[in-house]
């Protein structure tokens, strides 16, 4: 396994949007309908119903004032308390915390969205949740924005353009604090118009030439790079190539492994680079259906660089199939060094993307673009 850190590149500075302020009282009422039956024997006029009205009086929503006031302190101070405010004393801070669980205190989210302009929501836009590479990213970003009070909302693009645009729109119209998206997209207009007038805009994974923006991510020319040059120092001499999409991730490991073949002076062999395949869904599916191709070319490849992991599982479960053995027949390799324990039936070699990392880095720059 080979270690590779992702790349943060500069981020660029988004427009400031202005909170608006407004105070409201909230008060709840009941409308009670009961019914009474009763007859009188001596007429044949029966009552059947009655109905009733009653107001409840409401019931008062604990405050920050309420708090405050108990402990002797400003609002501002439990306020800055309950978000983990870093000049509040730890002392302090377990004394609000404590209290406000006593009172079962509860935010007014909503309140505090008018007064703020903040919805403390984040969104999350990728091709797929069942490959685990962005699955572990999902989880590591909803770890540390929990920290800050943030809330993630996952969506999946099911790595169709229109249904990413579709689905970034829908995410936009709850005026989100930030938006963060894996794109399935080969072209940038959308987050171009988001750059301009939407909330702080985050790529992860795959980038657009020629469009500044934030971006947190792998190089991925050197993932192809690391991959190929593995395979020819395990004596591989026909290297072929299981491609991905036409994302920036599928381009750049293309031309790493093009690259390094050209560096080490190997062969390029004609049909060894497959069709784009499904990369991030089904790409199992498409693995093994690329696999099957290429074992039937003359000469047959003795090594694989696979776009993903999931897509190396793929080749390797056609190399067997075939009554091929993994590495000594064919060498595989991938990207992402996820975690496939339960499926693996042989030991997979892979470059390490480091998902909690970017993970981590994209909470931290998305952080710092909203607050």
């Amino acid at each position: 396994m080979f270690g590779l850190l992702p790349l943060v590149f500069p981020p660029v500075t988004n427009p400031l949007r202005s909170p608006s302020h407004a105070s409201f009282d909230t008060i709840s009422v009941e409308d009670h309908d009961g019914i009474d039956t009763w007859s009188d024997t001596g007429s044949e006029s029966i009552l059947r119903s009655k109905k009733e009205h009653c107001c409840k009086l409401p019931v008062m929503a604990i405050t920050m004032k309420d708090i405050a006031r108990d402990l002797g302190i400003a609002v501002i101070t439990v306020s800055k308390a309950l978000r983990d405010h870093d000049d509040i004393s730890e002392k302090t801070k377990k004394r609000v915390l404590d209290r406000a669980k006593e009172l079962n205190y509860t935010p007014n989210l909503a309140a505090r969205t008018l007064v703020t302009g903040k919805t403390h929501l984040v969104g999350l836009v990728v091709p797929d949740l069942l490959h685990t590479f962005f699955a572990q990213i999902a989880k590591s970003l909803s770890t540390e924005f929990l920290k800050k009070g943030y809330c993630l909302i996952i969506s999946t693009s099911d790595e169709d353009p229109e249904l990413e645009e579709r689905t970034v729109n829908h995410l936009l119209a709850r005026n989100l604090d930030g938006i963060i998206v894996a794109s399935a997209s080969t072209t940038p207009a959308i987050f171009e118009r988001i750059q301009k007038q939407g909330p702080p805009l985050i790529l992860i994974d795959r980038c657009f030439p020629g469009l500044a923006s934030n971006y947190v991510g792998a190089d991925d020319e050197a993932v192809g790079g690391l991959a190929t040059q593995h395979l020819i120092e395990m004596g591989c001499k026909r290297i072929a190539h299981l491609r991905g999409p036409e994302t920036s991730p599928g381009k750049g490991r293309l031309a790493g492994y093009l690259k390094t073949l050209a560096k080490f002076k190997m062969k390029s062999f004609p049909n060894y680079v497959s069709a784009q395949g499904m990369a991030d869904v089904h790409s199992s599916e498409s693995g093994t259906a690329m696999m099957t191709q290429l074992l039937s070319l003359t000469p047959r490849p003795d090594g694989v660089f696979s776009y993903n992991d999931p897509m190396a599982i793929g080749a390797i479960r056609a190399i067997l199939n075939a009554g091929l053995r993994v590495p000594e027949d064919i060498a595989v390799i991938g990207a992402g060094n996820l975690y496939y324990d339960t499926e693996l039936i042989i030991p997979l070699s892979s470059i390490d993307q480091q998902t909690e990392q970017i993970g981590q880095r994209t909470a931290r720059l998305a952080l710092s673009r909203s607050e």
